[in-house]
């Protein structure tokens, strides 16, 4: 409760000036199941913005469900509410109240802008899962529209990275480019194989990812990403 007394006071104190009392209710009634209560928790909360947005807050807090769920419903309610543009001065608050962890280790790794932009608010929101499974596919869309070819998963990797592909990352002159090229080949059917299908085909408690092997995967997409960034399509 302590956490959300925190983002009650500090997120709408800022949320008080970049939003109006109706699309507050409308955010809340969109995302939430229950009914506002009328919760006093400081004087020194004068706008009615910042009491509704409290209030809406601390209702949240004493339902009888999961801190997990709790969360969750948290950020779709500030993502509806701000229309997906939750500014980093909330973000802090979120971090220090333990509802989006840091970023610190996602950020020292420099992962390909694709993987930063698809991938960072899963992390923050400790959806490991769905962070892999969403960078495998916008690899998978990258190699599509590099290379022009409709097929899909390890056929497409086998069928454009090959010798006699259409996608290259060289000239393939010598043995080490060619040893490159298949190379590249293999590691994307691999990403394929054991990373994208299984997190399409399997549920995800009954295929967990944790926080330190979602950071190594993601680095691993983002190698192939940036083995891609200069290669071209043969048919242009």
């Amino acid at each position: 409760m302590a956490n959300y007394k925190m983002i009650a006071l500090q997120v709408g104190n800022i949320i008080k000036y970049v939003t109006t009392e109706k699309e507050l209710n409308l955010a809340a009634q969109s995302v939430f199941n229950f009914n506002m209560q009328e919760i006093r928790i400081s004087d020194s909360i004068t706008s009615t913005r910042a009491k509704l947005f409290s209030n809406w807050i601390l209702s949240l807090a004493l339902q009888s469900i999961t801190l997990e769920e709790k969360n969750k419903r948290l950020l779709q309610f500030l993502d509806t509410l701000l229309k997906g543009n939750i500014s980093d001065e909330i973000i802090i608050i979120l971090e220090k109240a333990e509802i989006l962890i840091s970023c610190h280790e996602f950020t020292q790794r420099d992962f390909h802008q694709q993987i930063q932009y698809h991938c960072k608010k899963l992390f923050q929101q400790q959806n490991y899962f769905h962070a892999v499974f969403e960078a495998a596919k916008v690899y998978n869309k990258f190699v599509q529209q590099k290379s022009k070819v409709n097929k899909d998963g390890s056929d497409l990797m086998l069928n454009v990275l090959s010798q006699q592909g259409v996608l290259k990352l060289n000239l393939g002159e010598t043995k080490t480019e060619q040893n490159i090229q298949d190379g590249i080949k293999f590691l994307s059917v691999g990403l394929m194989q054991a990373m994208r299908n299984p997190t399409a085909h399997e549920p995800a408690l009954d295929w967990p990812i944790g926080k330190q092997d979602c950071l190594d995967m993601l680095s691993f997409i983002s190698y192939l990403f940036r083995q891609l960034d200069n290669a071209f399509c043969i048919t242009d």
